[in-house]
C-alpha cells in the first residue's frame, strides 16, 4: 500500500487528471514523533580493506510531517546525540567522538533536515534535505520504504520506514586515515548510513 496517491496513468497523454486520494491514506496525515525505542539510526564502514565495521547512534530524536495527498508538503527533521554512538568496542567509539573525527564535545549533533520528498513508485519515497556534520552542511537524499501504519496495544497510532543512503565521510570533512603496510587504507571514504523510523502520531492529529 503506497503511502499517497499515484496518478491515473490510464488517462489520455493530453488530459490532466487529479490523483485520487485514497482515504486510509490521506487518514495517516499528521504529525509524527520519532521513537527512539523502537528506531535505529546507524552505519557500515570498510574497516581494513577486508571487513565491515557497523554502528549506530543510541540517542536520537526527530519529528515527521507526513501529507497523506500530496508527498511534496512531507517533511522530516532528526537530531543525532554524536556521544551516543556504538560500535560494540569502547575504545573505537572513544575515537570516533574524538577530534580525529566527530568532535563531539564541540559539536555534538548530528542533524538532518528536510527540503523535499517525493514517491519514486510503490511504497518507495525519496527525502531529500541538508545533512550538518560537524560545521560542514551538504544536501544528502535518502531513499525509503513505506512499512505501513497500525495501532500498538496502547493505542497509538504508528508509521514505519527503512532505508539507506551512502555518503563520502571526507565531504562533510571526516578526513582521519591511516595507511596499510600492504596497501590501501584503515577506513574507507564511502559510508552507508541506515534507517529503521517508527514513528508515533501526536494526539492532537490521531483521528
Amino acid at each position: 500500500m503506497a503511502l499517497f496517491g499515484r496518478k491515473n496513468n490510464n488517462a489520455p497523454a493530453t488530459t490532466t487528471v487529479a490523483p485520487a486520494v485514497d482515504p486510509a491514506l490521506a487518514a495517516l496525515t499528521g504529525e509524527y514523533t520519532i521513537d527512539p525505542a523502537h528506531s535505529s539510526i546507524g552505519f557500515t564502514v570498510r574497516h581494513a580493506m577486508v571487513t565491515n565495521v557497523r554502528g549506530s547512534f543510541g540517542e536520537h530524536e526527530g519529528t515527521l510531517k507526513l501529507d497523506g495527498s500530496n508527498p511534496a508538503n512531507s517533511t522530516a527533521s532528526i537530531d543525532v546525540k554524536i556521544a551516543s554512538v556504538d560500535t560494540g568496542i569502547g575504545d573505537r567509539d572513544g575515537h570516533l567522538v574524538s577530534g580525529d573525527f566527530f568532535d563531539a564535545e564541540k559539536f555534538p549533533l548530528m542533524m538532518f533536515r528536510s527540503t523535499q520528498a517525493e514517491q519514486l513508485g510503490g511504497d518507495t519515497y525519496r527525502v531529500t534535505g541538508d545533512l550538518t556534520i560537524k560545521d560542514v552542511t551538504r544536501p544528502l537524499s535518502i531513499d525509503l520504504e513505506f512499512n505501513g501504519s497500525a495501532t500498538d496495544v496502547y493505542g497509538n497510532e504508528r508509521v514505519g520506514f527503512e532505508g539507506s543512503t551512502n555518503i563520502l565521510r571526507s565531504d562533510w570533512g571526516l578526513t582521519w586515515n591511516a595507511a596499510l603496510e600492504t596497501g590501501g587504507v584503515m577506513v574507507s571514504d564511502k559510508v552507508k548510513l541506515n534507517f529503521d523510523i517508527s514513528a508515533i502520531k501526536s494526539a492532537a492529529t490521531q483521528a
